[in-house]
């Protein structure tokens, strides 16, 4: 099987800085995408940030500037690096990984519990 292990959330006041990290262990052949997508309390879960095998990144409009996504492929780990934090950030943050495993021939959607980030104004 395959998991992802999220850490990093805690409680920070606005305009501090936070980083999460998400390492995937396993039966884990490749890995493509990895990403964070967060959901705040009735709303839908959105992607925050997502970085490619290539290096490739793409951010939500409301977080460029302030977010780095990165990835360690030797550590099958990726990190979102957050600075500048708002209120409106405060969510809780889902790691996403695109994982094929050895005894498939395919790619499947992983997805980590969740790490709660809450920023206090």
């Amino acid at each position: 099987q395959v998991q992802l292990v999220e850490s990093g959330g805690g409680l920070v006041q606005a305009g501090g800085s936070l980083r999460l990290s998400c390492a995937a262990s396993g039966s884990i052949f490749s890995i493509s995408v990895m990403g964070w997508y967060r959901q705040a309390p009735g709303k839908q879960r959105d992607l925050v940030a997502a970085i490619t095998s290539g290096e490739s990144t793409n951010y939500a409009d409301s977080v460029k500037g302030r977010f780095t996504i990165s990835r360690d492929n030797a550590k099958k780990t990726v990190y979102l690096q957050m600075n500048s934090l708002k209120p409106e950030d405060t969510a809780v943050y889902y790691c996403n990984a695109r994982i094929r495993r050895y005894s498939s021939s395919y790619y499947l959607d992983y997805w980590a519990q969740g790490t709660q980030v809450t920023v206090s104004s």
